[in-house]
């Protein structure tokens, strides 16, 4: 990160906000800013450093999927409960990046042909290739949430699918990809002033779901089935990240660093060039 970018933060957050071993999502203050000594005027400086340096890697990663180096990408992984800034992550932070470097997948419901399938088969044809930034709006660990708390599979089924979930992610990392796996992580009574805001707003309406309703009803029962999901899938090459989320400001500004840190991690450099420079140089000039 650029210095300008980086001067408000005390501590990594990418250990600050790792789900490890005895994690509590109960012990999470949505409220909270780990790690960031800055506040909303701040951050929105340090975003826009921070964006600069995030579309540099970007083109050097996609530059060097195309030279000989190795072959590298990474998924940005994005899980929440309703309004929680999903799509303002993306639009702000993903947004700062070249579109043709970015493969986004937004994970609806199952459509028939994919309901024909293991519950795996969409989620892998949209893993990223070499040299893109994956980002998934949803992903597979809707199917062992909602399906854990709506009951739309059995309890041998999720269970088989914790274990589907992290030989996947293995496959995937073992080719090349690092994965960021955020859940941004609200209060209800912050969802239920997003939602109202909504309601009051007719440029919002058709962001509101009558359904949100009916799923913070569940919200005791979603937050555990959150739990056992970092319990089960948060793994050394695919950790969970928790980023408290009431503040939009303070989440984007965490996910940027989270993706810049894994991108940081690649390292990826320029391909040399396949010519004479000197000589293309020379024809150059002669035409």
């Amino acid at each position: 990160m650029t210095q300008n970018s980086e001067k408000h933060w005390s501590e990594e957050i990418s250990a600050l906000l790792r789900a490890r071993e005895g994690f509590a999502l109960a012990d999470v203050d949505p409220d909270s800013t780990p790690g960031y000594g800055g506040d909303k005027d701040t951050a929105a400086e340090d975003l826009a450093a921070g964006a600069g340096d995030l579309d540099e890697l970007q083109e050097r990663l996609y530059a060097q999927s195309r030279g000989d180096g190795p072959a590298a990408s990474v998924l940005l992984l994005l899980q929440a409960m309703d309004t929680a800034g999903k799509g303002g992550v993306i639009r702000h932070v993903v947004g700062s990046v070249d579109p043709q470097g970015v493969m986004l997948t937004a994970f609806k419901k199952p459509t028939a042909e994919e309901l024909a399938h293991d519950f795996l088969w969409r989620v892998e044809r949209r893993a990223p290739q070499p040299g893109f930034i994956g980002v998934f709006d949803r992903s597979q660990y809707e199917d062992v949430l909602i399906g854990k708390v709506r009951s739309l599979a059995s309890a041998d089924e999720i269970e088989r699918r914790y274990g589907a979930i992290n030989d996947f992610e293995k496959r995937v990392t073992d080719a090349g990809t690092r994965i960021v796996k955020v859940m941004l992580h609200i209060s209800p009574d912050e969802q239920r002033e997003r939602l109202m805001e909504r309601l009051d707003r007719p440029d919002k309406h058709w962001k509101y779901n009558p359904g949100d309703i009916d799923e913070r009803v569940r919200w005791p029962q979603y937050m555990d089935a959150y739990q056992t999901v970092f319990e089960r899938t948060s793994t050394e090459n695919a950790p969970w990240f928790v980023v408290p989320a009431n503040r939009k400001w303070y989440a984007r500004l965490a996910v940027q660093h989270l993706l810049l840190g894994a991108l940081r991690e690649i390292d990826p450099q320029w391909p040399a060039a396949t010519f004479d420079v000197a000589v293309e140089k020379a024809r150059l000039a002669a035409t």
